[in-house]
């Protein structure tokens, strides 16, 4: 009995980041789609954007998001998020780590990820995003 549940625990342990990698695949790659502003008299530009979405070299739990704004038609590089993904709801939550306390929050269904901007510890919803896989 000791050995089989020995076993059992060794295979759950194994099998653990197989199952991650595979739900993960739902978010990376290419997201293009279109970031509206919603605070009036801001800083804030709607923009046509492109999201690269990649596995952390250095932590496999942590994904990086490449955001790139389009500017006549070329990608212009704006920054990278740090993120968590968590497959059974399909969220991808992110932060850019900055003093404002952004919180970005996105939800995959299929080919098509919609998030939103909150900034002000959640209090102000800055900016809407809709985007799709792009084609490779």
């Amino acid at each position: 009995m000791r050995k089989t549940f020995l076993f059992v625990v060794i295979l759950f342990v194994l099998w653990l980041p197989l199952a991650r990698t595979q739900s993960v695949k739902a978010v990376l790659g290419s997201w293009e789609g279109d970031s509206k502003c919603t605070v009036a008299d801001s800083p804030c530009h709607d923009e046509h954007v492109l999201y690269q979405i990649a596995t952390d070299k250095k932590d496999p739990f942590q994904l990086n998001l490449d955001a790139y704004k389009i500017v006549d038609g070329a990608p212009d590089f704006i920054g990278t998020l740090a993120c968590t993904y968590q497959s059974k709801v399909g969220a991808l939550s992110c932060t850019s780590g900055s003093r404002e306390n952004d919180d970005w929050e996105f939800h995959v269904m299929g080919d098509t990820m919609a998030g939103r901007l909150l900034i002000d510890d959640g209090k102000t919803l800055y900016r809407r995003i809709i985007l799709h896989r792009a084609q490779k």
